[in-house]
């Protein structure tokens, strides 16, 4: 009985995760400034606090990757570009304002 009831509480807290969305992520740099530094490390850390085992993250280089900015329109760097959950989100900087990065997004609510 023991047995059953574990496996019971394993799936429930499986379909628990699965149903929270995965994100997929991609921060622009221009080569290993400090600043591209400074949003990579920040967006890191808010990423395992608030998205551990539910995020794809791919950082791009625009020196090394120059089209895949003007595919995705960058224009500033560092940039994160939120493509997944909908909707397209885009933050410029080093990302050190927690507060609006985790309403760019959508882990918290915009305050008023």
């Amino acid at each position: 009985m023991a047995r059953t009831r574990n496996s019971i509480v394993a799936f429930e807290k499986a379909s628990a995760v699965s149903k929270r969305p995965r994100y997929v992520l991609q921060l622009f740099v221009a080569g290993a400034t400090p600043m591209s530094g400074r949003a990579l490390a920040n967006l890191r850390e808010i990423c395992e606090q608030h998205l551990h085992g539910r995020y794809e993250l791919d950082v791009i280089d625009i020196y090394e990757q120059p089209a895949l900015a003007k595919a995705d329109r960058i224009i500033a760097v560092p940039t994160l570009l939120k493509k997944l959950p909908a909707p397209l989100r885009r933050l410029v900087g080093d990302l050190s304002d927690r507060e609006r990065v985790l309403v760019g997004l959508s882990l918290k609510p915009k305050s008023t």
